[in-house]
């Protein structure tokens, strides 16, 4: 299902400058997908921030493990940091849902970027150096594919998508250069 959301998300994007976009080839209501609606925000703005919220709330469930198993007081402050920008990033985002009339999509069926059980449970049982390896490596590529997703909305009528994604994309990039600089001195 992801994958079908992804593509039509990729399809759509160019629409987005065109005017709002409604939804209308099915109802997807049940799938916390979007039903038909009009309203400030593009279907694609929509699709976005039911993909992103679950996505950051696992970066920010990844950092709070961080705060108890990190041994490396760059990562400690890195988390904090994650937290501290992604919690009111899911608020806004929450916002936009809930003034289109659409559900959030949760965690079920999302593999861009997302860590795996097998991943969470390594790292729920790591700890020290081992806990932050896991760490930087899941948080890269947890980092890199919402750099990904924002970069499709970039495009979007909506100024306050647009200027999202644009934040996104320019914090998370330099988050990833730091977690690898890290990373070389851990290994």
């Amino acid at each position: 299902m992801f994958r079908k959301a992804l593509l039509v998300l990729i399809f759509m994007t160019p629409l987005a400058g065109c005017g709002l976009v409604g939804v209308t080839d099915a109802n997807h209501s049940e799938h916390g997908m979007m039903d038909e609606n009009i309203s400030a925000y593009s279907s694609n703005d929509l699709m976005f921030a039911q993909m992103m919220i679950p996505h950051h709330q696992q970066a920010i469930e990844l950092s709070s493990l961080a705060a108890t198993r990190a041994s490396n007081s760059q990562i400690k402050e890195l988390a904090a940091k994650i937290k501290a920008e992604q919690a009111p990033e899911i608020t806004q985002m929450q916002g936009w849902l809930e003034a289109a009339g659409q559900a959030e999509m949760g965690m079920h069926g999302m593999e861009m970027g997302m860590l795996s059980d097998e991943e969470m449970s390594a790292l729920e049982k790591a700890s020290g150096k081992e806990f932050d390896l896991l760490f930087l490596t899941g948080m890269i590529k947890h980092h890199q594919s919402a750099v990904q997703m924002a970069d499709s909305i970039l495009t979007s009528s909506n100024e306050e998508v647009r200027n999202l994604a644009k934040s996104i994309v320019s914090t998370q990039k330099l988050e990833i250069v730091l977690m690898k600089q890290i990373q070389t001195t851990l290994n």
